[in-house]
């Protein structure tokens, strides 16, 4: 039994591939890289990013099983042969396609930007645009210094 976020019969009934449990041990080991956490911290991470961590990781299983010795690869990012150019993603050597988006899908990964609305750009709190001359009357004035 390989401790990882997928079992092999996960895998078989995700994928419908069988693995073995080296190839799940490399998988977890895979996704434990890029999504920056270790299976020992599984308590501390809520379910749902578990669920797909498990989804990534037995993606990657059953993508890692296809592949022609994964671990001595170079890092690429465009092959050419007899002419033809093949310009990969920038982790397509290493990450199996639809383990990337599993990763998309944890809370840590996504983008963490937050819009903070603002009256000067949509006029949330003022009930008019601040900035036309016409909203001037419903504005209060304050002096400069504080009201002294």
């Amino acid at each position: 039994m390989v401790d990882a976020w997928a079992t092999t019969q996960q895998v078989t009934d995700a994928m419908g591939v069988s693995v073995t449990d080296a190839q799940l041990a490399q998988a977890q080991a895979t996704v434990e890289v890029f999504c920056n956490r270790l299976y020992a911290d599984t308590e501390r991470i809520r379910p749902r990013d578990v669920y797909w961590l498990g989804r990534a990781v037995a993606f990657q299983a059953a993508w890692l099983k296809g592949q022609y010795d994964i671990t001595t690869r170079l890092d690429s990012s465009q092959v050419q042969q007899d002419g033809v150019v093949a310009s990969l993603g920038e982790h397509a050597m290493v990450l199996a396609p639809m383990a990337a988006r599993a990763l998309r899908r944890i809370s840590w990964m996504r983008s963490r930007t937050l819009h903070v609305r603002s009256p000067f750009e949509d006029g949330s709190s003022w009930g008019a645009d601040p900035l036309s001359d016409a909203s001037d009357d419903s504005q209060f004035w304050h002096p400069m210094d504080g009201g002294r």
